[in-house]
């Protein structure tokens, strides 16, 4: 089987890296110059729970060459048009395009390469780029009882689902979904919620935590996003293999404190991580924001549903991309939290 990692910024690297390392060849491929030269010429290093380097061969957009059977989608939504656009010519009628990315990217790019080739997943751990060559793995994948979860979008168990879910597990440990969409929205709380504060205060996540009103706003988006979710005519699955998504629900008696519990045990393990959206603004690239916290905005105009404090992440995050407001924790005086002063 033909595969290639399409974007590997910090966590397409990892995979690629694990990958490559138990056996499995595959391209990595990155518009990153420096990256791929760096990665050929002295492998790919992963630092942070781990300390490896592994060879591995790596290659520009320019360079593709053929059609690959499988290719694990890892590149910023943001790029999708061009992205899918130069992918389609690697593309056979049996290939499969496994989408990783952030968000719920799944409609619009069945919409461009084809229903038929296009299948999804979450990844259940995170990474943070260092430098070309070098990225951090943020989680003790260890301990982790899933790294990925996947599925088709109609939610059937295919062959072609199970040999994407062989593959991936030259990490490690895959679950097949047959409610790929509300893993989806599952995934969302996760970056919706950490990743948005963390870009919003340009902090790791350990700052976030430690702050408790960034941390109060945890709960807010995340309370916001299962909303939606079951607005949108889904159940919201188990949390990270562990927390049902109850504990989100605000309206409940002890709601707040039992999800802020939530969150500070769910991120203990990964204090010095960085949203990629971060990552993002400090090179000065725009963000995903409104494929994130966006999205949930306007599934809940669409069912009028009030999200202030995604619009709230989405107007700071903007704002820092337009240079309007700076990388600071001095934003979170723009959310409006019970309880604090402004």
């Amino acid at each position: 089987m033909r595969t290639c990692i399409l974007g590997c910024g910090s966590m397409g690297t990892v995979l690629g890296a694990f990958m490559t390392k138990n056996g499995c060849k595959v391209d990595m491929v990155d518009s990153y110059a420096d990256h791929v030269k760096a990665l050929n010429e002295k492998g790919a290093k992963i630092v942070g729970f781990v300390d490896m380097t592994i060879p591995v061969k790596a290659l520009t957009p320019d360079q593709m060459e053929g059609i690959y059977d499988l290719v694990f989608l890892f590149t910023k939504q943001t790029a999708n048009e061009e992205v899918l656009s130069n992918l389609l010519p690697h593309l056979g009628p049996d290939s499969t395009v496994c989408t990783l990315q952030n968000g719920v990217p799944e409609v619009y790019v069945s919409e461009k390469i084809g229903k038929n080739r296009t299948v999804g997943g979450t990844v259940l751990w995170g990474a943070t780029f260092w430098s070309p060559g070098v990225s951090e793995l943020t989680q003790d994948i260890t301990k982790s009882k899933v790294l990925f979860d996947i599925g088709e979008i109609d939610g059937k168990i295919t062959d072609r689902i199970k040999k994407v879910a062989s593959v991936l597990e030259y990490m490690g440990p895959v679950e097949i979904t047959t409610e790929l969409m509300a893993s989806r929205w599952a995934k969302l709380v996760n970056n919706a919620c950490m990743s948005g504060m963390s870009a919003a205060c340009g902090c790791t996540f350990g700052d976030v935590l430690d702050n408790p009103k960034a941390r109060a706003c945890l709960s807010y988006i995340g309370y916001e996003v299962k909303a939606c979710c079951e607005a949108d005519g889904l159940k919201m699955p188990v949390l990270l293999g562990r927390y049902s998504p109850d504990t989100l629900d605000l309206s409940k008696p002890g709601g707040f404190e039992a999800s802020q519990k939530m969150f500070l045990e769910m991120y203990d393990g990964l204090r010095t991580a960085k949203a990629s959206m971060l990552q993002d603004l400090e090179k000065g690239k725009k963000t995903e924001v409104n494929m994130i916290n966006g999205f949930v905005c306007d599934t809940g105009k669409k069912h009028g549903i009030p999200t202030p404090y995604c619009s709230t992440v989405v107007k700071v995050v903007t704002g820092i991309e337009n240079g309007e407001y700076p990388l600071s924790m001095d934003n979170i005086k723009y959310f409006k939290v019970p309880g604090f002063k402004d």
